[in-house]
């Protein structure tokens, strides 16, 4: 016989950490199953690597070209991922009511920004490890401490992160389409992915790199290509970034 008050199973939301891990499951799994969006986050960066990495198109600078291209497409591969595919993505999920939806439910605006940032960070894992195996194929060495590393690819998807969201939970899709695709383009050029920053002029020079993209890949190559420690002022920009893109986007982010 079943006490007076007592019911079995009990109604209510599942624990706030159980709810974060499912949604990022789900997340991932939807990432992967999405043609358009490897294309962007593994066919680019890889053909970015194989083909400026093979062929003397871009004057590199010092060493193997390989040797600078590398750590600049670990930060394209990131940058691909965290913001123009995240932004793409949610920002049609929110046109097609799938955030109005999530709106509803016991899980946070926090909680799903933290579970997206969470497949965003499992791709990641996948889009390194290929990268890095094709990018030692072509003969890169790489230096430098492991732990730098992961703290630069860390704060610099939560800086791209934070603006995707932020870009997909302002505007409207098909401008965030538009808006995601032109500002990955732009990147790619001067963010010092491909070219050099000291090519440019110098008061673009001072400009460019504030970039979180600029700061990523020269914090990269910093450590993987010359062998320096903590890059403390490249991680500095990444938080900046970091902290102001996933606070506007927390504050201002729309469900519809």
């Amino acid at each position: 016989m079943t006490a007076s008050g007592t019911f079995s199973p009990r109604p209510g939301a599942a624990p706030l950490p159980r709810m974060i891990r499912a949604q990022a499951a789900l997340e991932t799994r939807m990432l992967l199953r999405n043609g358009e969006q490897l294309l962007l986050t593994v066919v680019i960066p890889a053909l970015v690597l194989v083909l400026f990495g093979t062929v003397d198109i871009v004057d590199t600078g010092k060493g193997e070209a390989v040797d600078f291209l590398a750590p600049g497409v670990l930060a394209l591969a990131v940058l691909s991922t965290a913001f123009t595919g995240q932004a793409i993505a949610t920002g049609f999920e929110r046109r097609y009511g799938v955030l109005k939806r999530l709106g509803v439910s016991p899980l946070p605006r926090w909680a799903l920004m933290t579970a997206k940032t969470c497949s965003v960070l499992v791709t990641e894992v996948l889009q390194v490890a290929l990268l890095v195996a094709i990018a030692l194929g072509l003969g890169w060495s790489p230096h430098g401490n492991p732990a730098a590393v992961a703290l630069l690819l860390l704060l610099g998807t939560a800086a791209f992160s934070g603006l995707g969201l932020l870009m997909a939970g302002t505007l409207r899709a098909e401008a965030t389409l538009a808006a995601a695709n032109l500002v990955f383009l732009l990147l790619l050029v001067g963010g010092g992915v491909m070219v050099p920053l000291d090519k440019f002029p110098d008061a673009a020079h001072s400009v460019l790199q504030l970039l979180p993209i600029s700061a990523l890949s020269d914090g990269l190559r910093d450590v993987l290509r010359d062998g320096a420690g903590m890059p403390w002022a490249d991680l500095g920009i990444l938080a900046v970034w970091a902290v102001l893109g996933l606070g506007a986007a927390a504050r201002f982010f729309r469900w519809e």
